[in-house]
């Protein structure tokens, strides 16, 4: 290549690539395959005579070009490469992972051993690409675990995450994540009740106890709290009517 650089193209211009390319051919028949090669001391074409049985087609595809990251295996029993999801074998959560990708796949290999894991077809964000194969016929301890914090939160947020899990298997479990995320924002009490609103109406999804939450927003702790030395607010806005109505007069 860099002989092809430095002798025909040098300090020249062509119009387009078909130019480029016809007086590259020309050179390349009456220049390059004539002349003795400075190594080798033997003539170019000769050389490539020989050479030429021997050598194997080109591959139907290009040489693919990967991208490389590693990677914590999630709770869900996946990895996420661009803000999509991919399943590995059971066992492997809470362990990390080679990964390779390009436009088309996706490949996990064991990071001691660089054998192949997994390989998937790239996915939309937000998608799951799981093998049948690999869901667990178990419930993953730290699955568990996280299924226990969610009773913890309240009765209703309990059986929410439950029937998530149970609904949508392994996918379930970050949005599971996003509804304990949902009680430190807002509260357990809040939560809690919009995971009765959500059993209620049926629909058992962490986007519609996001909604509710952002669209009905609780009032702060503070201002629910009873106490026998705080007034009705009426109490205040009669007083305060009093007050301006004497300083008019």
């Amino acid at each position: 290549m860099g002989y092809a650089k430095r002798t025909p193209l040098k300090g020249q211009r062509f119009e387009n690539l078909e130019q480029a390319q016809a007086y590259l051919d020309r050179w390349e028949t009456s220049w390059a395959d004539t002349r003795i090669h400075g190594t080798t001391k033997r003539q170019v074409a000769a050389m490539f005579a020989e050479e030429k049985p021997t050598l194997l087609p080109l591959p139907m595809e290009p040489f693919r070009y990967y991208q490389y990251g590693e990677r914590v295996v999630h709770l869900d029993g996946c990895v996420e490469v661009e803000a999509a999801y991919y399943g590995l074998p059971p066992g492997w959560i809470g362990r990390g992972v080679k990964v390779q990708w390009d436009e088309l796949c996706v490949r996990i290999l064991d990071p001691k051993t660089g054998l192949l894991l997994r390989e998937h077809i790239r996915q939309k964000r937000g998608w799951y690409r799981i093998q049948s194969e690999d869901h667990p016929q178990q419930t993953p301890f730290r699955v568990v675990q996280l299924l226990g914090r969610a009773g913890r939160v309240g009765t209703h947020v309990d059986t929410l995450c439950n029937l998530i899990y149970s609904q949508q298997g392994e996918v379930g479990v970050r949005r599971i994540l996003g509804v304990l995320a949902l009680a430190k924002k807002y509260g357990t009490a809040a939560v809690d009740e919009a995971c009765a609103a959500a059993l209620e109406m049926g629909v058992h999804e962490y986007r519609f106890v996001r909604r509710y939450l952002e669209r009905c927003p609780q009032a702060p702790l503070s201002l629910r709290q009873v106490d026998p030395l705080i007034r009705e607010l009426v109490h205040y806005r009669d007083l305060i009517q009093t007050k301006t109505k004497e300083q008019r007069e």
